[in-house]
């Protein structure tokens, strides 16, 4: 029997936007970017020069800390420009894509026939680490350790974000065998979150432990997951993977080939063509994006995690969704004035938005105010299904306090557990920012 969790806290964000279940083959990318800031607190060490020609699953670079977390090219081409930064910090690595692909060939093998050790070495050792995330602390995984669970939400909540279980329909045989490849790499259990009210294949997937989501967002999210079921303590590690790096993984088990393919939905109510597009890891926006509004703002990733980009940029490394919303450089005349719209969406009802459960709303990027003055009002609590105390960490966090941080359950969170209290809290603070830095602290000084 599948392990059935309920979220009752949270926000369900309605927004207007949504993409349609369609796919079309994208544009094919000129170049692709590779960028470290993508893997936290990953510093790269160049295996490559300037003007080098590679297959796809070449190695491009790995961790000064561990040369066993590798990254490696989504395309075959020449390593066209590597961008620095102050103290020539990398900042990209751009490959310019071959008019034909040639991969790299790793061998056929079959996990559930091999030893635990040999698909550990093989996924590592190839380059397919890097789609495994450490808990805590939300940086890559470290091929030494042993993680007590490997979780996997295939139900994102969050507004307007991709539908996996889409995403995946056709790739079910290569999914299926990157689960098998994640049995070896942990002595517990591959969990796996799915929506309760569909009636999705993924119900199917053999060798996991099976867990039905139902509720508000963040219901979805793999933290929640872990909390409702394994939650962390000191010194425990556990991994996590997005479902179509599963897939990724599989497919490399299963042909030999490294092939990043990238599934990406674009969505929001300032772009034009909404649909998904199969492109490549670290393609250009612009070969996705096809028409937007002009004073909008492209983000990859969803309006509650996501980093925002250029149209001259680059995807994330990890991300299956390219949202674009309008800026909110427009001011409403007298908008301080409490419950003058009813098409401004509220938490705390101060818009009649809230006479309105059901109405999608177009959101832009306006704050709607300024930074005030952290009070108690009950607010952050409301929007925290873990069970920890989000104002408490939040200050432990600012004040750089270790022990009040431990204490308050710092090992649990990542950044995105607390988007929806960014979103919705009455300060107006940078709560993701203030929990990433949080996390920052307790790796310098903890480990």
């Amino acid at each position: 029997m599948p392990i059935d969790i309920k979220i009752k806290k949270g926000l369900t964000l309605k927004l207007k936007g949504e993409a349609e279940n369609s796919i079309e083959q994208a544009q094919k990318s000129k170049t692709v970017a590779l960028r470290p800031s993508n893997f936290h607190s990953l510093v790269p060490k160049m295996v490559l020069k300037e003007g080098a020609k590679l297959n796809a699953g070449d190695e491009v670079f790995f961790s000064k800390y561990s040369d066993k977390t590798r990254v490696v090219s989504p395309v075959s081409g020449t390593l066209r420009e590597i961008k620095r930064g102050a103290k020539r910090k990398i900042l990209s690595v751009i490959i310019e894509a071959d008019d034909e692909m040639s991969y790299k060939d790793f061998g056929i093998m079959d996990p559930l026939k091999s030893d635990s050790s040999e698909v550990k070495d093989r996924i590592f050792s190839t380059g397919l680490g890097v789609f495994l995330n450490q808990r805590p602390y939300n940086i890559p995984a470290e091929a030494e350790d042993t993680p007590k669970a490997i979780y996997i939400s295939a139900y994102d909540t969050a507004p307007l974000s991709a539908d996996y279980e889409f995403i995946l329909k056709d790739k079910a045989e290569f999914f299926q065998n990157g689960i098998n490849a994640l049995t070896k790499l942990t002595g517990g259990k591959v969990y796996l979150g799915v929506d309760k009210q569909s009636a999705s294949f993924l119900k199917d997937i053999e060798n996991v432990e099976l867990i039905t989501i139902s509720g508000p967002h963040p219901a979805g999210n793999v933290g929640t997951l872990i909390h409702e079921t394994e939650p962390m303590n000191r010194g425990e590690r556990v991994w996590t993977i997005n479902p179509e790096d599963v897939a990724i993984i599989g497919e490399q088990f299963k042909t030999g080939k490294y092939n990043a393919e990238r599934t990406v939905v674009v969505t929001g109510s300032a772009a034009k063509h909404r649909k998904y597009f199969k492109t490549i890891i670290g393609a250009e926006v612009s070969s996705i994006l096809k028409d937007h509004d002009d004073n909008s703002r492209i983000i990859s990733g969803n309006v509650l995690t996501g980093e925002k980009i250029e149209e001259d940029g680059y995807i994330n490394y990890f991300s299956n969704t390219l949202t674009v919303i309008p800026e909110g450089n427009e001011y409403r005349m007298f908008g301080w004035i409490p419950f003058k719209d009813n098409d401004i969406h509220s938490a705390s009802k101060t818009s009649l938005s809230w006479l309105f459960p059901n109405k999608k709303y177009e959101v832009n990027t306006n704050l709607n105010g300024e930074e005030r003055a952290l009070v108690v009002t009950g607010e952050m609590e409301e929007m925290m299904p873990l069970d920890i105390m989000p104002m408490q960490l939040i200050k432990a966090c600012m004040a750089g306090d270790i022990e009040k941080m431990e204490n308050l359950g710092i090992y649990e969170v990542v950044p995105e557990d607390f988007a929806l209290v960014e979103y919705t809290n009455t300060s107006k603070i940078e709560a993701q920012s203030i929990i990433r830095n949080g996390l920052d602290i307790m790796i310098t000084e903890v480990g």
